[in-house]
């Protein structure tokens, strides 16, 4: 216990506790400086000293476009009105703010020696002298519009703001340092444009994510360029507020007339002293730690900073390179730690909390601003309003002012008689008579109209929340061109870090589904061209009760929509389905999606941005189940995945999903059923829905033995694309688009192939040209591939021509489209032989002429429901 002295009252001593006298006061100190000095204010980015020495060159009137002024003239300016600190404080932190190496977007111009990247110091400020950027410019910007709170200043004689009404999010863009007690910050400088980027997006969707913003700011931007080396560090703090960046300088290899090598050190990492680092390199020489350098001298100049080194000729430039990373300051780290003052507490900060704080303080700014300028623009109007009364009875009001003995009189009488206020009769009395003028007061009305327009669009802003918040994103895009700029640090992900698209060839590859849900992709190459009637080669092996049942090509980059039987939607990536040998099983479909066991793929779409909103929202997926139902969706609807998919359709029971195609909304769509017929008819008879409906009937199926076996979306406008059908063992044809004539949707259309004993059932539709290749896949594993240009035309009601020889027990289980980029066949590997029947362009010995030719006679068509 001790005695306070200080605090008696009628001559007794007051005792306090010594441990929570020191506690308080230790608390208030801390508090002092974690507010008052060492962290910057969430919103406007900046610490007291920074708003006080802005603020205080904004009142000198020290802008872009005025001559610069002593910097001792500031500083004395801000010392004596706002920041009672030393004078060195108010200075070195104005040099800093004109020193481009330190500052991404300096904010002050300076004149004189502002110091040096090898550490040199700043002359005094009796000698240098500065002014305003434009950009610190826009951070004052609307400042005398009532926008921001204003305090007393610290002998409370004068105001100063409490926050400046930045249009630009300075946190963010420029970063800074500070240590307070028990605390530290430190925040990495950004690129303006992308920083403005993804403030406009958080503008339109306020729920987006920390993932979407870094594809706008894709990582810190520092004013000394250099390379950012590894990401994870970088996300993290995006993340999290707390991470770690890697910032390597930028090292180029030149050869001299001589063909010496040499390395050059044209960029730094951020913070890191030129003069430092030069001497650090010369000593790792010394001390041979780095072998292989002869001389080390700094060339730099004002064109830019070069750090030469002179190697050995025995020296290999990589090696050294790697050892100037690991031993010297060429490769540093810097630790993301986003600690901002919000509402005046400490608060550690992601990204997206960070662009959210301001965007909430642009708003609180602009409707301020509004209200401020609403305000103004009515006193206006009301003492239009008076000059428009006065200018109605303009005889009378010089009758009564001529008059009146003084003009307190003027002002009752024109109280009075005229019904004006106080404030309109005093700006009467005040008005010159030049305005009496007609010209001047026909100018009068058309300003009164002016001022009555403005006053209503002001409402509307202060009444519509979207319409300020499209002139906070308006803004932006300003601040954005007159700011903007390419980013200076390069990023350099490490190989664990590489995203997919960037380490893997963009190729054709032919992905299967086997009827067990075995899936792989192989590349297009390996499955060569042959023949028509030719016995094919083995496209997987699989298990005796095992099947190929789907077969395409598409991009490794693409994404797959998979559509199951059941009527559900999951995504995958084509790159991350596993690469296989062409005769290999593959890998269980499960254990690349979350597919349930008692489901199964149907379907399969190859899209190839997910991301390109105008392709999503001019798209469809159109659907169709064997039991003739027909729904079409929105591309967009399927535009976010979900681990575990979603529902695409809601299917009857007994019913199962069968095909999905992609269409722009303009197609005709064809349904064909075992039994050989078809329908066509317009695809805009179905209308679009959501993907929990069930849809609509699209063809009538007559018995529970007949089934939709496939369904093709032709475009009108396509006249190169013919209808190909397959049967079961082995048969087929292409017929022209124009022979199904159009009918109504729901009807059960016309005979598309004559179904027989040889021919068997019909198995698949598909729309074709003379470009693409047929691929067919049988139960037993077998596959061919062969040019449908060989494959003739025939009407609708023949049985077609052999197109594969089967075994007696064999059947065709898939038929899949291939588009070629080239016509010439692909050329055999050494070894190959390739197996045909009959002799190239004719048909096989035990063909018919009902199998070769067109029927000459009637078509058999069945009836169609109208």
């Amino acid at each position: 216990m001790i005695e306070n002295t200080d605090n008696q009252q009628e001559g007794k001593i007051v005792q306090i506790n010594i441990e929570e006298q020191m506690k308080t006061a230790y608390i208030d100190y801390s508090m002092s400086v974690i507010v008052g000095r060492a962290l910057p204010d969430v919103r406007d980015g900046f610490k007291p000293v920074h708003r006080r020495v802005l603020f205080g060159m904004s009142e000198l009137g020290n802008t872009h476009n005025k001559p610069h002024k002593k910097s001792a003239r500031i500083v004395g300016e801000v010392l004596g009105k706002y920041h009672p600190h030393g004078d060195s404080a108010v200075y070195f932190t104005m040099v800093r703010m004109a020193q481009p190496w330190s500052m991404r977007y300096p904010l002050i111009d300076g004149q004189g020696n502002f110091g040096s990247i090898d550490g040199d110091m700043p002359a005094a400020m009796r000698y240098t002298e500065v002014r305003m950027k434009k950009i610190a410019e826009a951070m004052l910007e609307d400042l005398e519009k009532d926008t921001v709170d204003f305090s007393l200043n610290f002998d409370d004689t004068l105001e100063e703001p409490v926050v400046l009404p930045t249009r630009i999010p300075n946190l963010i863009i420029n970063g800074g340092s500070g240590i307070a007690v028990g605390m530290a910050t430190n925040i990495m400088p950004h690129n303006m444009t992308e920083v403005m980027d993804a403030c406009m997006a958080f503008v339109d969707n306020k729920d987006i994510t920390v993932e979407e913003i870094i594809k706008h700011i894709k990582a810190p931007d520092f004013p000394t360029g250099g390379i950012i080396y590894g990401f994870e560090g970088v996300k993290q703090g995006f993340e999290t507020g707390h991470g770690r960046v890697v910032v390597r300088g930028k090292i180029t290899t030149e050869t001299d007339k001589k063909g010496k090598e040499k390395l050059v050190i044209y960029e730094l990492p951020y913070q890191i002293n030129k003069a430092v680092l030069h001497q650090k390199i010369a000593q790792l020489v010394n001390d041979k730690v780095i072998e292989g350098i002869s001389d080390v001298r700094d060339e730099s100049d004002r064109e830019g900073i070069r750090l030469v080194i002179d190697l050995k000729r025995d020296a290999i430039p990589n090696v050294i390179i790697n050892q100037l990373y690991k031993y010297s300051e060429l490769q540093t780290s810097y630790g993301i730690n986003n600690v901002a003052l919000v509402k005046g507490r400490p608060r550690i900060l992601n990204i997206k909390e960070m662009i959210s704080e301001f965007i909430d303080f642009r708003h609180e700014v602009v409707t301020r601003r509004t209200q401020y300028e609403l305000r103004e623009a009515e006193k206006k109007a009301h003492i239009l309003q008076g000059y428009l009364i006065a200018l109605d009875h303009l005889d009378e009001v010089i009758a009564l002012i001529r008059k009146s003995a003084t003009p307190d009189e003027a002002k009752e009488g024109l109280i009075s008689n005229f019904g004006l206020s106080e404030i309109q009769a005093k700006a009467i009395l005040e008005l010159r008579l030049q305005r009496l003028t007609g010209m001047e007061r026909d100018k009068i009305r058309e300003e009164y109209d002016e001022i009555m327009k403005l006053i209503k669009y002001l409402q509307d802003v202060l009444n519509d929340e979207g319409l300020r918040f499209k002139i906070i994103k308006d803004e932006f895009e300003d601040i954005k061109k007159r700011f903007g700029d390419e980013r200076k640090t390069e990023i350099q992900y490490l190989a664990s870090e590489m995203r997919m698209e960037d380490i893997i060839a963009e190729e054709d590859v032919v992905i299967t589904i086997s009827h067990l849900g075995y899936i792989k992709r192989t590349s297009a190459y390996d499955y060569r061209q042959q023949k028509r009637g030719g016995r094919g080669a083995i496209g997987g092996k699989t298990r005796e009760e095992d099947y190929i049942e789907h077969l395409f090509v598409a991009s490794t980059h693409h994404t797959m929509l998979f559509f199951t039987e059941k009527g559900r939607c999951y995504w995958l990536k084509v790159y991350e389905i596993p690469d296989g040998e062409k005769s290999g099983k593959g890998r269980a479909i499960q254990n690349l999606i979350n597919l349930p066991a008692d489901d199964k793929i149907r379907a399969i779409i190859d899209i190839k941005d997910l991301g390109d909103k105008d392709y999503i929202n001019a798209h469809y997926i159109v659907l169709c189940t064997k039991n003739g139902i027909i729904k079409k969706t929105l591309l967009e609807e399927f535009s976010r995945p979900r681990q575990n998919g979603v529902n695409a359709i809601t299917i009857n029971e007994g019913d199962q999903l069968l095909e999905a195609k992609l269409t722009n909304g303009n197609s005709e769509i064809m349904m064909a059923i075992r039994s050989g017929r078809a329908i066509r008819f317009p695809e805009n008879t179905v209308r679009d829905t959501g993907r929990g409906a069930i849809g609509v009937r699209g063809i009538e199926v007559d018995n529970e033995s007949d089934e939709v076996v496939g369904m093709i979306c032709v475009d009108k406008e396509d006249t190169s694309r013919t209808v190909m059908v397959v049967s079961e063992k082995g048969y087929g044809k292409r017929t022209s688009v124009d022979e199904y004539r159009i009918t109504n949707r729901g009807g059960k259309g016309v005979k598309t192939i004559n179904i027989t004993e040889k021919t068997g059932s019909l198995i698949g539709i598909m729309d074709v040209t003379e470009e693409n290749d047929l691929m067919i896949t049988c139960k037993s594993g077998i596959t061919i591939r062969m040019a449908v240009k060989d494959i003739r035309e025939a009407g609708r009601a023949t049985q077609g021509v052999r197109l594969i020889r089967l075994d007696e027990a064999d059947e065709i289980a898939a038929v899949a489209r291939l588009d070629r980029e080239e016509e010439e066949e692909m050329v055999l590997e050494e070894g190959d032989v390739l197996l045909t029947e009959g002799a190239e362009g004719t048909e096989s010995s035990d063909s018919n002429p009902g199998e070769n030719e067109s029927a000459t006679g009637e078509e058999a068509e069945a009836p169609v429901n109208e």
